[in-house]
């Protein structure tokens, strides 16, 4: 019988972190693993994903268990004690990475506010190639959910190769994790590997 990795009662981004550790220190062929919240759960399912295991979940009342079996123990490269869940960057091309921390632009006017970020979302077609990664967090994700007008410009976006992230922390803390429409969902740990791979990170 496997034994259960338990992460639950963690927050974002210690479950992928252990993880990624068992991987490293033991390279197991299947391991599973205990979460008890939805984005914990992707966050987990991605990791594994990118690592080339495949992946089975189970809903225990609002538990989750997720197990991951290695899809080809042989040909599989062994995971550095650096690798993360980010995908490769470009070569030969400058790597723009966009952080969008909230919903609105600037101080003042709500409104105001509201009106500049979604046209800096539309804009943001000018920077191509160089942008590379966009990320969403805190109020920002209410961007890539159901009922926001941007999801076709970022879907727009995501359609001409520019990766998009939501954190999966912030879009379970305003209760929008189902409602996603666009991009991956992500964690920290993703996010702090994103800015180290970045030429150059840009907040919002």
């Amino acid at each position: 019988m496997i034994n259960d990795l338990d992460c639950r009662g963690m927050n974002c981004p210690e479950p992928v972190l252990h993880v990624r550790n068992v991987i490293v220190k033991e390279s197991p062929s299947v391991l599973s693993v205990l979460v008890d919240n939805e984005a914990a759960c992707q966050n987990v399912i991605r990791f594994f994903e990118h690592q080339n295991f495949q992946v089975t979940t189970e809903k225990i009342g609002s538990e989750f268990r997720i197990i991951g079996t290695r899809a080809d123990i042989v040909d599989t490269p062994k995971v550095s004690s650096t690798a993360t869940a980010v995908k490769e960057p470009r070569v030969g091309i400058k790597k723009v990475m966009v952080m969008v921390t909230s919903d609105c632009m600037g101080h003042g006017d709500d409104g105001l506010g509201d009106m500049l970020m979604f046209n800096f979302l539309k804009t943001l077609k000018e920077m191509r190639p160089e942008l590379w990664r966009l990320v969403f967090v805190n109020k920002g994700v209410s961007f890539t959910a159901e009922g926001s007008e941007a999801v076709p410009v970022l879907q727009e976006l995501a359609a001409e190769g520019v990766q998009i992230f939501a954190c999966g922390a912030c879009l379970a803390y305003f209760h929008i994790l189902d409602k996603i429409q666009v991009g991956e969902i992500t964690n920290m740990l993703d996010i702090i590997t994103g800015m180290k791979l970045a030429d150059s990170v840009i907040t919002i």
